[in-house]
């Protein structure tokens, strides 16, 4: 499977060559160090609910209430001081915590990368006084998390990341375009801002014409409001300031179309946001279960970056 490569200012397409085992094997060595509760005390935007957490057997999960970090931490002869935090998809209806989360987490790892999956809350009305800030709350809290607990997890607060699958690619790049406004308690004001955002094909708008229909439904219901679908379509909220951005879609992707890739990536040229795109021409939604070597331009990207080593 060959990608075409959209270069960091976008003026021109190449080819590269097939591409390589992505450490299926080797990443099984590498375990959770830890699984963090995401909120010390109370979880702001809840309300009292009997919902039930499930799926945890089939590594897709709901009813989640109580969001966490899961900490998978480098060897210290790899570790690089690069963190991400790793947000799953599942149209905001579901989290496919296993498949593009715990299996990305262990990839990272290895790479010398400490990779913090987050559970995030699934938007409800039953369990949130407003759904659609939900996930994006535990977002916020995740990269304070990591960047308030730097020294004790032996990272980089300048080296903090984010990365997000389809929905979850959503989310990640809804915390990297809106980390301006807190929607947490940030009394020690910490920066929210992710370092930089690894988007795998991406919900991005939340307009009729580009986004996918249960991801939007989910996040901000069946009849939004013009300025909430303006809003989260976070094509409009790039700025010269949103974190350098590393974008990979299916061109045939059925069920998120590509043109969200491509009008963010637009979007940040045009703001002259570093960004590098790669569009594969065949592979459909959820192409990393079927395509081994995915990640290995995503660590040409991240290496060039200085976010692991060479």
């Amino acid at each position: 499977m060959k990608p075409f490569i959209l270069g960091k200012l976008g003026q021109k397409i190449i080819p590269t060559a097939a591409l390589t085992g992505w450490l299926m094997a080797t990443s099984l060595r590498v375990n959770a160090q830890e699984i963090i509760p995401l909120y010390s005390g109370a979880v702001p935007n809840s309300k009292v609910s009997d919902m039930q957490e499930s799926g945890a057997d089939k590594g897709v999960l709901k009813g989640i209430t109580k969001p966490t970090l899961e900490y998978f931490k480098p060897a210290p002869d790899k570790a690089t001081g690069t963190a991400v935090v790793i947000i799953p998809g599942g149209g905001y209806g579901v989290v496919v915590y296993q498949g593009e989360g715990v299996n990305t987490a262990k990839a990272l790892a290895e790479k010398g990368v400490a990779a913090f999956v987050l559970k995030y809350r699934l938007p409800s009305d039953a369990i949130m006084t407003d759904k659609k800030i939900g996930p994006l709350q535990d977002a916020q809290q995740a990269i304070k998390l990591v960047r308030e607990n730097a020294a004790k997890w032996g990272v980089d607060a300048s080296k903090v990341g984010i990365m997000g699958f389809s929905a979850g690619g959503h989310l990640a790049s809804t915390a990297a375009t809106h980390f301006e406004k807190a929607y947490i308690d940030n009394g020690s004001n910490t920066s929210l801002r992710p370092d930089f955002q690894i988007l795998i094909y991406p919900v991005i708008s939340m307009q009729d014409s580009l986004t996918h229909g249960g991801s939007h439904d989910n996040l901000l219901g069946k009849n939004p409001s013009r300025q909430d679908i303006d809003l989260f379509s976070n094509e409009l909220q790039v700025r010269a300031n949103t974190p350098p951005t590393y974008l990979t879609h299916a061109a045939d992707d059925k069920l998120v179309d590509v043109d969200n890739s491509i009008i963010y990536f637009e979007r940040l040229r045009r703001q002259k946001v570093p960004v590098e795109m790669h569009i594969y021409p065949k592979g459909d939604h959820g192409f990393i279960f079927r395509h081994p070597g995915w990640m290995d331009p995503l660590f040409a990207w991240m290496k060039a970056n200085s976010w692991v080593k060479n």
